[in-house]
């Protein structure tokens, strides 16, 4: 199992996140509990948690607020650990202790590229960008998000559960926006 579609997640979110005016950091975004500064935190922040839970660690920076600063340099730093602890020697097939459970590298690996890649979708959503991102990734994140995501996982309001009920979507939509629909957002 390779990083490259890990990789290919970070490339579509950083592409977004470039494109991120500081007048639509306050924009809603489609995760309710977050405006775009807040997803923002999310996004960066997460690698930071993925990066620790690989290690072993508690994630440092809870609190610091990544959009008052340079986000994008910022989610490079952390997105270039991230990718960089998953490509250490038998990182993909250890054990890793999560908040949810234990599961193997890999596993926390696939949970690191949907997570960036969906709110990566979150972000061009609030801010008018295109949210037809990497269509043949989104394809495969769907199709693998289909098969592990169980009801058991969903929540009715946001913030409650890692995902929402899945959301209507118009048919020819596009890969991204199928997958945010299945993940609980309104497309």
């Amino acid at each position: 199992m390779s990083t490259t579609p890990l990789q290919q997640a970070i490339a579509a979110t950083r592409g977004v996140l470039a494109n991120v005016t500081a007048d639509q950091l306050q924009n809603t975004s489609p995760c309710d509990s977050w405006d775009v500064a807040g997803v923002i935190n999310h996004v960066v922040g997460a690698q930071h948690f993925f990066v620790a839970g690989m290690k072993g660690q508690r994630p440092a920076g809870g609190d610091t607020n990544w959009a008052e600063g340079d986000f994008v340099a910022a989610f490079d730093e952390a997105a270039a650990a991230t990718v960089a602890c998953f490509e250490e020697e038998g990182a993909l097939q250890k054990m890793v202790a999560m908040p949810f459970g234990e599961m193997p590298g890999a596993a926390v690996m696939g949970l690191a590229m949907t997570d960036t890649f969906t709110h990566g979708w979150d972000i061009a959503k609030a801010t008018g960008q295109s949210t037809d991102l990497a269509p043949e990734l989104a394809a495969g994140i769907l199709a693998q998000s289909r098969q592990m995501i169980q009801s058991g996982f969903r929540a009715e309001e946001d913030g409650a559960g890692p995902f929402l009920a899945e959301q209507a979507c118009a048919d020819g939509a596009s890969n991204a926006d199928q997958l945010a629909a299945f993940l609980g957002r309104t497309v």
